[in-house]
Order: structure tokens, then C-alpha cells, then sequence
């Protein structure tokens, strides 16, 4: 490997190595857990609202699921806010 070879490689290390950081500061932000619980406590209001009369364990069941994955669904949105007031 040549000098420019190496060059190239320590940057993309650097670059990947600056990404997981990142990704690791999102995993463990406040801001993710709390959009998680605000996201997963409309959806089990609007549920409960919705289903008032049904007492099928089964349809109850899925409350948690569906919160959580339209909540990590639409946190893109959000982290991409975030990551801009983290680096500045």
C-alpha cells in the first residue's frame, strides 16, 4: 500500500468510526426514549378510545407493538433534528 492508499483508508475508518458515535449518542439520547413514550402513549389512547367494547387479549396485544414501530418509524424525522443541534 502507498501513502495515499493508507491516507484514504485512516479517513474512511475515521468517517465510519465518527457515524457510530453518532449512532450510539442517538441510541442512548433522551430525546429518542421520550419520542418513544410520547409516540407509544397516543397510540394506546387512540386505541383505547377505539376499541372500547372489544376484550380480545389478542387485539390488546398488539397496543405495544403497533406504538413502537409507528414511534421508531417516525423517528427518523426527529433524529435528523437532533443531529443537527448535537453538532453544533
Amino acid at each position: 500500500m502507498n501513502n495515499k492508499e493508507i491516507e484514504n483508508e485512516i479517513k474512511s475508518i475515521k468517517t465510519r468510526n465518527a457515524r457510530v458515535e453518532l449512532d450510539k449518542k442517538w441510541e442512548t439520547s433522551w430525546t429518542r426514549k421520550a419520542c418513544i413514550c410520547v409516540l407509544t402513549y397516543i397510540v394506546v389512547v387512540i386505541y383505547c378510545f377505539t376499541i372500547q367494547q372489544i376484550t380480545n387479549v389478542f387485539l390488546s396485544s398488539l397496543v405495544p407493538v403497533i406504538g413502537f414501530t409507528l414511534s421508531t418509524l417516525s423517528l427518523s424525522f426527529v433524529r435528523k433534528i437532533w443531529e443537527e443541534n448535537i453538532k453544533k
